[in-house]
């Protein structure tokens, strides 16, 4: 019986799997010539951008790729240029691809065909962070290998500083000093050429870093593992090919990587903006009737805080993720936007592990939903043991994107075959997982344990609270106490003691703040993450 339940279940997957697949557009006939042309990118450069990228420009040529301040580059022209800046790129480095590409760019253009060029080169290519500080960046440069630096003008300063002496190349510049080569300038000058690969290019991203230096992530790509995770995305995200798709997140950052990659896969033009800026993301979804836009939980606040925002009726889709998104935000931004979002749970080194669907977060607020098709989530306690519904211990996943360890070295923590996230978190009696907080931010206070993110999301659903952050500090007498930094709600003049009472009467004493400060703003990373450590020194 257990057999026959089991195929039975099986069958309906795929049944549903295929009805997404035919919902999202991308079972339209291909000409047989180029379906089999198609075959071709992936022998030469394996599971990686300049395939998708190929493979997109073969099946949708004259379908829009992108959209930026510049304009917009179908399929075809994006592939061209990106085959030309590879040969120049090729000519830099000398031929050789055993150094590493480093972008250091804004969402644009510039960004994408460096990445599709050094991807098609077999190089590793490496996503920084626009937010290092030279000291930041000349660290994880050396670290990495970097030898060839494709990066924005507005960073010749950061670059200068960091002492980097290889090859660079400018990608978006506004005055064009003429110092260094610019990628326009190398693609007009540039016939590509057939270039052939030794390996498969590696594209590291970076950890987000709010503790320290950021860490260089790297993955074993196969299909076997891209498969189930796209099943599982098409199954729970309505994109659909050829919908314009705004990506707001970094696209050095996984979650902005992660879906420009399904943007280029589905034909789905993509609209970067170099900034965000709430107000010019909600015209950029009218003016192109983009039907998904992808953001962290701190753009929806910015989004739902736009006076006379234009209406969206296209948008159907809003992938969220990132960081936590509080119960109160998710049901303010679909009382206002419609049952659209999307919670997406993951991290650099794991992919995404589960996806929250409308339903899930209207039924259970706070949730990240259910494991990810052919995905194994765990609770563990400290000793290794699973623990039941309901209890809480360290987040772990295992049969989702392969984690191969840090470039400089060292990995996760792995029990029985499953990579610890370095997340807490529980399952509910309905199989729907809920993150508690980070086993390193939980704070101990007088022998009873605390997760910030269980008192941050009572604070955050009080109407004068427009953010918070908790956090745990020294205390002499307690070993740690709960601070609370705020940011109050427009026009609220709401006051500590009532903010500590509002978690008395939900919480148990324990877990009241026993200090609230009230700040402007809440310093973040580019990605939206919350930097404690900024906050303690004040």
């Amino acid at each position: 019986m257990q057999v026959f339940d089991r195929v039975r279940a099986m069958a309906g997957l795929g049944t549903r799997a295929v009805r997404a697949v035919r919902e999202t557009g991308m079972l339209t006939p291909v000409r047989p010539d180029r379906a089999v042309r198609m075959l071709f990118p992936y022998v030469r450069y394996g599971p990686v951008p300049a395939t998708v990228g190929a493979m997109a420009a073969l099946r949708f040529p004259d379908r829009t790729a992108l959209v930026d301040e510049r304009g917009a580059l179908t399929c075809a022209e994006l592939d061209a240029r990106a085959a030309a800046l590879a040969t120049a790129l090729r000519e830099r480095a000398g031929g050789d691809a055993a150094g590493r590409i480093g972008i250091l760019c804004r969402n644009h253009r510039g960004f994408v065909e460096a990445l599709l060029a050094g991807t098609r080169l077999g190089a590793d290519v490496v996503l920084l962070n626009t937010d290092f500080s030279a000291t930041q960046l000349g660290q994880v440069i050396d670290r990495e290998g970097v030898t060839l630096l494709v990066h924005d003008e507005e960073f010749g300063p950061v670059v200068d500083d960091a002492s980097f002496a290889g090859t660079r190349v400018l990608a978006w510049t506004d005055e064009g000093s003429g110092k260094h080569d610019t990628i326009d300038g190398l693609v007009a000058a540039t016939a590509p050429e057939k270039v052939v690969t030794e390996r498969a290019s590696n594209v590291i991203v970076m950890t987000s870093g709010t503790t320290g230096t950021p860490k260089g992530a790297r993955h074993d790509i196969s299909v076997a593992t891209l498969i189930p995770a796209a099943l599982s995305h098409l199954m729970r995200v309505p994109v659909r090919t050829g919908a314009p798709l705004v990506i707001a997140p970094p696209l050095f950052h996984i979650l902005g990587y992660a879906y420009l990659s399904v943007g280029l896969g589905m034909g789905t033009p993509l609209i970067l903006s170099r900034r965000f800026d709430p107000a010019a993301v909600l015209d950029a979804i009218a003016d192109h009737e983009a039907e998904t836009l992808v953001a962290v939980p701190v753009m929806l606040q910015r989004l739902l805080d736009v006076p006379d925002a234009p209406p969206t009726p296209s948008l159907r889709t809003v992938v969220c993720g990132g960081s936590a998104l509080h119960p109160s935000l998710s049901e303010a931004f679909m009382d206002r936007f419609g049952d659209v979002l999307v919670n997406v749970y993951g991290a650099t080194e794991t992919g995404w592990a589960s996806i929250a669907t409308p339903r899930d977060l209207r039924d259970a607020p706070g949730t990240v939903g259910r494991p990810s098709f052919r995905l194994t989530i765990k609770i563990l306690d400290e000793d290794g043991r699973e623990l039941p519904s309901g209890e809480t211990g360290e987040i772990h996943t295992g049969g989702g994107l392969r984690f191969a360890g840090y470039t400089g070295g060292g990995g996760k923590d792995v029990r029985d075959g499953l990579t610890g996230t370095g997340d807490l978190g529980h399952f509910d009696a309905e199989g729907r997982l809920f993150i508690d907080g980070r086993a390193d931010d939980m704070i101990v206070s007088g022998g009873e344990n605390v997760f910030p993110g269980e008192v941050e999301g009572l604070l955050a659903g009080h109407p004068g609270v427009a953010e918070v952050t908790v956090t745990g500090v020294e205390d002499a007498d307690f070993g740690q106490r709960l601070a609370a930094y705020v940011v109050r709600a427009e026009g609220s003049d709401v006051a500590a003691d009532e903010l500590k009472a509002h978690v008395k009467r939900h919480l148990a004493r324990y877990k009241v703040p026993r200090d609230i400060e009230f700040v402007r703003a809440l310093p973040r990373t580019s990605t939206g993450k919350v930097r404690a450590k900024a906050l303690r020194k004040r």
